[in-house]
């Protein structure tokens, strides 16, 4: 069954128009039945509802963090958006993201934020070919600490060129644990439970079957 949170959170995307039903093509050539654009979390209300779903399911994954990253750019207002919604929680973590282009003045550096230390969780929109995780990840050994997982809002559970999915391959190569507010397998129980969108669950179950990863 899906926990309450997760349904929550396919339900407040759904209203946002952030997830959508219908066909979209993939950037692998695929026809998707849904599409997942986070970049429609684009007000203060959605962005902080967001971070206190992705607090959830950081409290609900029970990863051991001492701090927080985000990728520039897409990281950068979620990682200040969950840093807030875990204070409220009573949890206040350090924070910092990177820019694209190190400055030569000012602090200087590809850093900002707090000082990377100890055992940093990554936080994303999803995992697509796994390039942001691979430069957060040497950006935080090049800080002198070490990559402690990712947290991501959707993990679409399909394979990619090989047999793995893209998560399934960051979680191979860095022995990390990937966890995500929602997966592929909520969505469907989503569908199952809501009748009046029951004309998308063959579409999503048959894109689940044709392309899934267990």
């Amino acid at each position: 069954m899906v926990s309450d949170f997760r349904q929550a959170f396919i339900q407040f995307a759904i209203e946002r128009k952030v997830l959508r039903f219908g066909e979209f093509k993939t950037k692998a050539g695929r026809m998707s039945p849904y599409f997942f654009n986070a970049g429609l979390f684009n007000d203060g209300e959605s962005l902080h509802k967001l971070g206190q779903f992705y607090a959830k399911a950081i409290i609900a994954a029970g990863l051991p963090f001492d701090m927080l990253f985000g990728p520039a750019y897409k990281g950068i207002p979620l990682v200040s958006a969950i840093a807030i919604a875990l204070a409220e929680t009573g949890q206040n973590y350090p924070f910092c993201f990177n820019r694209k282009e190190s400055k030569d003045h000012g602090e200087g550096g590809l850093l900002v934020g707090a000082p990377m230390q100890g055992q940093v969780l990554i936080v994303d929109d999803v995992i697509s070919a796994g390039t942001s995780v691979r430069e957060s990840v040497a950006l935080i050994k090049a800080g002198g600490a070490m990559p402690g997982g990712v947290v991501i809002a959707v993990d679409r559970m399909e394979r990619g060129t090989g047999q793995l999915s893209a998560v399934q391959e960051v979680q191979q190569l860095y022995g990390m644990t990937v966890t995500s507010i929602i997966n592929l397998d909520d969505l469907i129980e989503y569908l199952l439970n809501h009748q009046e969108r029951a004309q998308h669950l063959q579409a999503v179950q048959r894109y689940r079957d044709q392309y899934g990863v267990s």
